[in-house]
């Protein structure tokens, strides 16, 4: 399950029209996209007119469609829809109409083709009118008919309208639509994609609004530093001053990075793929290996410790076999899709279920609360009893070897403490960033437990 808005655009299944202005108390339709698509050029285009026109229409009304979707337009201002039913701020829609044969069948052929610009991987926001009663800089309905009647194809026709480096994305993916908000709170101390992505719209956001910090270091880590910048961002437009990243606070970044990219506008700035890259997958299944398999493991191995219906078995660096019967396990157990992939849904069923295990953990063990991971990730600047016992762990390495970085025990993550935690990194061939995940908590834990060092 990949999120909507990392890498190319999706067709969704579905889509929900409001029936009326924005602001307006009318009804959201749920309605089939391609189904969607065949009423608005029902609604915009003569059957009559020749194909040529009719194509490149279509193609401009899917494109446009897609655009408003992909940029959650009218969800990051605070509505449950999609897309309007009004020409005036959307396309023609109208419930219930008729449809012409010849429309249809070119919509069943073409409605998971659209148009793109450049390099930009968004669908294009492609302006149009009909160019007799209003006129626009974009495409002319009546004009595509015009160069339809002098032979060119659809292709010419939009190049016409929208330039040369135009170009079509043709077969997209259908899928269910996936709204770009996780569905619950970022906090500091999570890590995800999710993170790097609002870190990456702040920083062009912060460009328009220089009271804005910027990241100097992309990465997946809610760090204070995230804290701190939300803060501000939150205080600048009139948000609870929170530090998280609720569901007001991501749309309203949201909208604002598509306002200051111009995203849904013809003169855009546009999303190249350098933008939307992603440093690990969103979605884990059979073959994956690396960090974020090893941090599934040891969660699940926790979880497989304390629960007889999830199998207590190997683990390694690799996503295998044995993975894939934990991962089923667990989905069964959790009323989940029992596919043996660790999707988002799968991802945070295991977190959740695991920050659950460490708040109800059986009285036997509760001496050794403190050797399992806290469930977040620990950082420079932090405070709080899990840094505490971090650097309790680390005094103690030190103890046992006095070549081992020396570490305060003071409730402050400083850099003491991130230099001996990028030790442990470089001992046991993580990356040496001083965030410590699971994976550093296991290996901390260990070197601490050992009589020797």
């Amino acid at each position: 399950m990949k999120l909507r808005q990392i890498g190319k655009p999706l067709i969704p299944t579905n889509i929900v029209v409001h029936l009326g202005k924005p602001e307006e108390d009318a009804e959201n339709l749920q309605i089939s996209f391609i189904d969607y698509i065949k009423n608005v050029a029902c609604s915009e285009i003569y059957p009559s007119w020749p194909e040529s026109a009719i194509r490149s229409n279509i193609l401009v009304q899917i494109s446009f469609t897609l655009n408003r979707i992909y940029n959650e337009w009218y969800p990051s201002q605070g509505y449950s829809f999609d897309i309007t039913s009004l020409p005036s701020f959307d396309q023609t829609f109208k419930k219930g109409r008729d449809l012409f044969e010849n429309i249809t069948k070119i919509v069943d052929e073409i409605f998971n083709n659209y148009i793109v610009k450049g390099d930009h991987i968004e669908p294009y926001f492609t302006e149009y009118c009909d160019g007799r009663n209003t006129l626009c800089k974009g495409l002319s309905q009546w004009g595509s008919v015009d160069l339809a009647k002098q032979g060119k194809t659809p292709l010419q026709i939009l190049k016409h309208y929208y330039g040369t480096d135009i170009s079509l994305i043709l077969d997209a993916e259908v899928t269910e639509p996936i709204a770009s908000y996780p569905g619950f709170p970022l906090k500091l101390g999570d890590v995800g994609e999710h993170i790097r992505i609002i870190k990456r719209q702040l920083n062009r956001i912060a460009i328009n609004y220089p009271n804005l910090p910027k990241f100097d270091s992309i990465h997946e880590y809610f760090d204070v530093v995230l804290e701190d910048a939300i803060k501000i961002f939150q205080d600048t437009f009139d948000l609870e001053i929170t530090g998280t990243l609720n569901k007001a606070t991501w749309y309203k970044i949201k909208y604002l990075y598509t306002a200051v990219k111009k995203l849904s506008d013809l003169y855009t700035e546009g999303i190249s793929l350098e933008e939307i890259e992603m440093k690990y997958d969103i979605q884990l299944e059979k073959g994956d290996r690396g960090p974020h398999v090893q941090a599934l493991h040891y969660y699940l191995g926790v979880l497989a410790y304390f629960d007889v219906q999830i199998p207590s078995l190997s683990h390694n660096t690799i996503y295998d076999e044995n993975t894939v019967k934990m991962v089923k396990a667990f989905q069964k157990e959790h009323g989940l899709q029992e596919n043996g992939i660790v999707d988002i849904d799968t991802w945070n069923q295991i977190k959740k279920a695991y920050l659950e295990l460490l708040s109800h953990l059986p009285k036997e063990f509760f001496s050794y609360k403190d050797e399992i991971y806290p469930g977040i990730s620990l950082s420079l600047g932090m405070h709080g009893n899990e840094v505490t016992t971090l650097q309790e762990f680390l005094k103690e390495i030190h103890l046992k070897d006095p070549s081992f970085p020396l570490v305060d025990v003071w409730d402050c993550f400083d850099t003491k403490t991130e230099l001996a935690v990028k030790a442990i990194q470089k001992e046991y061939g993580l990356e040496q960033n001083g965030h410590v995940g699971p994976l550093e908590w296991k290996y901390i834990v260990e070197k601490a437990k050992k009589t020797s060092v």
